[in-house]
């Protein structure tokens, strides 16, 4: 038996019209101002544990009452427990599958008077067989088959006949005549629609159809060989998939989101000129999910909802950046020539920076001066090819007045003054400490905030690195420590001997932060689910890695025929295959150890081919953003290499010789 109804959601991943009503072209904004649902931070612990809405009702919310299910505002016990947890999760589903079954069984029950005892799980009534006599029943609510029934409470051990104990109740184990007749299974698909709103006209459709089954593997049988359960039923066909999760992903609350915390509802209305509204909608569509894929799987919708669409709906600045990234995504991945996709791009990336010198003329709202100024450097590196040659200002530079903006506001401060009692660091700062340690290395200078790190260092403390973008803070502080190594060198301000030392101080320290082999495995798991922190373990070991060759190519003298390099190079080539690779890959987020390995491979290597390999699984991919640019880079830099090889110079090629020598100012994270 399958039943299909239909439900249509109000939640939208972007703009959305008021469910009550469609929206008028007439309405005054104020009636427009329709709420969106926002990530609940507060809601019960059940709820969470299925990740559904919860209406947060006291002192039980609609869904829990509905279900029967205890509703936890406290936190409860199996909820630290990963195997609390999943037998929670167990007893839930059984749970709601009773309940759910019940419910049809009783609609069906109400509206037919004919349905077979074994679909009603009632006794034959004489209104079963008399048109004189009602043919629906009242459900009792101590019955299992009522939608009221608390499957929390212990079963009752009274039958109907109890009320009348003059009548001889029958044998039902014993006597097979009254045996019930098994139910039958059946599956009901949901169908979920939202609707995306730009300047209150309907842009995009999305729909999604998802199906809850009560199919039970059949019971045993006396003459027959028993069977395992699981070679009757695959435990997957009650898997929801995002409903529960093997691991236990990042908390909503992790980070501190310079929008603040969600409303229980919200709607973004972003106001955008008609001809710009292809810009905003390719963004939203196909640039978005390039720019945080490590959050997106910590956080499943998090980059959208918390820190891109709230932006793009205050912050026009922040608007026209993500307008300008839009055409040069358009321009790159469709080949579009020509003044106008030209002047799209220059014309938002000006009004860019026309509105951030206004606002930095005011001296006022530095939170949306920085959101947007990182917003300028990070997304770039998803964006265009290496040869995009329309004028722009460098990253660094606009860095520098990120920088300014993030001592006006006090957070490194902020986050070494609690190191203990802050657990939620703030996002801007995380993202700017990425760009801040990995383009030093770029520069060949000293992050600016190094002190802030070597004291998180110390305390163990976290800056939600890894939460970000995947390498475990530990590791990025590691990494700062070897950049201002690096420029102290650059500068001459060290002798050989005292960076000998230094070097071998680094090392140790890299390797108290080393994992057993063991611990290193594929990331997905048996069913195709992302586990996110064994892609984090993963993520963190490819940075190791690269950090070790980037310290051992400090060393006085040392050439990449070195065995100690080719060693390196070679252990980081085998721990790849650990990253999923291709357009729904993770290659684009470990670009600086590729660069840094790579710089370091010779003619030949198992390096260069494994490259390949994932250049040609990405397709076209492998071309655009900062990927592209690194893939640039290095194929210059083994031009040069194996020159200087095959002319036997002895001659070490710097990637960032290189990058100075062709003009290229990129940021390659």
């Amino acid at each position: 038996m399958s039943t299909q109804p239909s439900t249509q959601t109000g939640k939208a991943a972007a703009m959305v019209a008021p469910k009550s009503t469609p929206p008028k072209e007439k309405d005054s904004p104020n009636k427009n101002a329709a709420k969106m649902h926002r990530r609940s931070r507060s809601g019960c612990f059940t709820c969470r544990l299925r990740r559904k809405k919860c209406d947060e009702g006291k002192s039980q919310c609609k869904a829990c009452k509905h279900l029967g299910l205890k509703c936890e505002y406290k936190r409860p016990m199996w909820w630290s427990n990963n195997e609390q947890r999943k037998q929670q999760k167990e007893r839930v589903k059984n749970i709601i599958k009773r309940t759910k079954l019940s419910e049809k069984t009783a609609q069906i029950g109400t509206t037919n008077a004919e349905t077979p005892p074994g679909l009603s799980h009632s006794l034959p009534t004489s209104a079963t067989y008399s048109e004189a006599t009602a043919r629906t029943r009242a459900p009792s609510i101590e019955s299992e088959e009522s939608p009221g029934y608390d499957f929390n409470q212990p079963p009752l051990s009274h039958d109907c006949y109890d009320f009348h104990p003059h009548i001889v109740s029958p044998h039902y184990d014993t006597n097979a005549h009254y045996q019930p007749f098994p139910s039958t299974p059946y599956e009901v698909d949901i169908k979920t629609e939202r609707q995306m709103y730009v300047n209150d006209v309907p842009t995009r459709r999305d729909s999604m159809i998802s199906t809850f089954s009560t199919y039970q593997p059949p019971s045993g049988h006396p003459t027959l060989p028993a069977f395992p359960e699981d070679e009757w039923i695959n435990e997957s066909i009650y898997d929801t998939g995002d409903m529960f999760s093997a691991e236990e992903g990042l908390d909503f609350d992790f980070f501190d989101f310079s929008h603040g915390a969600p409303q229980a509802s919200q709607q973004a209305l972003i106001q955008v000129d008609e001809c710009d509204r292809p810009l905003l909608d390719h963004f939203i569509d196909n640039v978005l999910r390039l720019i945080f894929p490590i959050l997106e799987v910590n956080q499943h919708g998090s980059a959208r909802s918390e820190v891109i669409l709230p932006a793009l709906e205050s912050n026009k600045c922040y608007l026209h950046c993500c307008l300008s990234i839009s055409a040069i995504h358009l321009k790159s991945t469709r080949g579009l020539q020509g003044e106008q996709i030209d002047s799209d791009i220059l014309r938002h990336r000006y009004a860019t920076i026309a509105e951030l010198c206004d606002a930095l003329k005011l001296d006022t709202n530095h939170v949306h001066i920085l959101e947007a100024t990182l917003g300028m450097i990070f997304f770039q590196c998803s964006v265009g090819r290496p040869d995009d040659a329309l004028p722009d200002i460098s990253w660094h530079q606009h860095f520098q007045a990120a920088i300014s903006l993030v001592r006006k506001l006090e957070l490194p401060h902020a986050m070494v003054h609690d190191n203990n009692a802050r657990v939620h660091p703030p996002f801007n700062m995380t993202l700017a400490s990425w760009i801040d340690i990995l383009g030093a290395t770029m520069l060949g200078r000293s992050p600016q905030f190094a002190d802030t790190y070597r004291e998180k260092n110390q305390s163990g403390s976290t800056s939600g690195l890894c939460e970000l973008m995947g390498c475990e803070d530990s590791m990025m502080y590691l990494i700062s420590e070897i950049a201002c190594l690096d420029a102290l060198k650059s500068a001459n301000g060290i002798n050989d001997m005292q960076l000998c030392q230094l070097i071998g101080s680094l090392g140790k320290s890299l390797d108290t932060t080393e994992v057993p082999p063991e611990s290193l495995a594929w990331p997905y798991s048996s069913t195709g689910a992302i586990r996110p922190k064994q892609l984090s373990r993963n993520m963190t070991a490819v940075f190791r890695l690269a950090a070790r060759i980037y310290l051992c190519s400090l060393v006085p003298h040392k050439s990449k025929d070195d065995p100690t390099l080719h060693s390196l190079v070679d252990r980081f080539t085998g721990t790849l295959h650990l990253i999923p690779h291709g357009p729904d890959g993770f290659d684009k987020s470990i670009v600086w150890p590729l660069l840094i390995a790579g710089s370091q491979s010779t003619a030949g290597s198992v390096f260069r081919q494994v490259l390949a390999v994932r250049m040609a699984s990405l397709g076209e991919h492998a071309e655009f953003g900062s990927f592209g640019r690194m893939v640039r880079l290095l194929q210059e830099v083994w031009r040069q290499s194996d020159d200087c090889d095959r002319r036997e110079s002895g001659q070490n090629v710097h990637w960032r010789d290189v990058m100075q020598q062709k003009g290229w100012d990129f940021l390659l994270i």
